[in-house]
This record gives structure tokens, C-alpha cells and sequence, in this order.
């Protein structure tokens, strides 16, 4: 009888139960690791300064997120306030005269290294721009950053960051 409930059981479990897990997708190397990181970079600022998808986001960060930054301090020690902050920052940005920003990455500052069977660390400079509605954009700051990647699920997610050095555009 137990042989037969145990049969019934396990005939039960989805096939997936069964399977071997999938090797984890290999880290790009090289050129391809600095493209990847470049790319990645360009939509996580484009989305957190410049869209309003808080879902998207999501997918772009890791749980534990840890975010420090020189002028705010801590900014984010997990995704889930993060992410909450972001999605009241979306509804501000909607109004005709609110400030916009945007966020560009200095040309020739980017630099990538591998972080083995992690993902990848990305360092450089970026600088900071702001409007008023739809009035003439103006850059107002730079700063350093350094950014901890991890390679997940075939994807990059933000896990670290570190941005300091904040100033004024001179």
C-alpha cells in the first residue's frame, strides 16, 4: 500500500521536478563583457532618469540592492523601497512643468572587470542634466560611480552601487 501511495505521489510532481537544472548562461568575456555592461548601464539610467516603468525596473535590480551614494548617504539597502521611491518619483515627472533629468555616461570614462562566477564590476564618470518641462536642458553635475553587476538568469541586474564625487558643473 505505501509502495502505491508513493507511486501516485511522485506520478503527480510536474516533470520539471525531474529535471537536471540548466547550467548557468557563461559570462561574456572581454570586449563582449564591456559591451554588455555598457549597453545594460545605458538602459538602467535611461529608465530610472528619463522613463516611468517600475516593473521593468524590477527586473533590472537584485533583491538585496544596496545603493550608497556620497551627498544622500544610504540610499536603498534592498530593491523593494527602491523601487517604491522610483514609482513616486514616476508621478511627480508627469506634470507639464515638472523637472526632468537625464543621466550620460562620459565618453572614454567606462571600465569593466570580470567578478568570476559572479558577474561584473563597471566603474567611470557620468554627468547629470535637468529641465524644466519641455525647456532647454542644461548640465548641472557630475560624478563618479562605481556599479557591482550580477550575472543572473542570463541577464544583468544592478546589485551595487556606489556613486560619490558629486559637483556642480564648473
Amino acid at each position: 500500500m505505501l509502495r502505491l501511495v508513493a507511486a501516485m505521489w511522485l506520478s503527480a510532481l510536474p516533470v520539471a521536478a525531474y529535471a537536471t537544472p540548466a547550467a548557468p548562461s557563461p559570462l561574456p568575456q572581454g570586449a563582449a563583457l564591456t559591451e554588455a555592461i555598457r549597453v545594460r548601464d545605458a538602459e538602467f539610467f535611461a529608465l530610472f532618469f528619463e522613463g516611468c516603468d517600475p516593473a521593468r525596473l524590477a527586473t533590472m535590480v537584485t533583491d538585496d540592492l544596496e545603493f550608497y551614494h556620497d551627498k544622500e548617504g544610504v540610499a536603498a539597502t534592498s530593491a523593494a523601497p527602491f523601487l517604491a521611491a522610483y514609482a513616486k518619483g514616476c508621478a511627480g515627472r508627469k506634470a507639464p512643468d515638472a523637472w526632468r533629468s537625464r543621466r550620460e555616461l562620459a565618453p572614454g570614462s567606462l571600465k569593466v572587470w570580470p567578478i568570476a562566477t559572479y558577474g561584473a564590476v563597471e566603474s567611470g564618470e557620468h554627468y547629470f542634466y535637468e529641465r524644466k518641462g519641455n525647456g532647454p536642458e542644461k548640465r548641472v553635475g557630475r560624478a563618479l560611480f562605481t556599479q557591482l553587476w550580477k550575472w543572473e538568469d542570463g541577464r544583468w541586474k544592478l546589485a551595487r552601487v556606489l556613486s560619490y564625487a558629486h559637483s556642480a558643473v564648473e
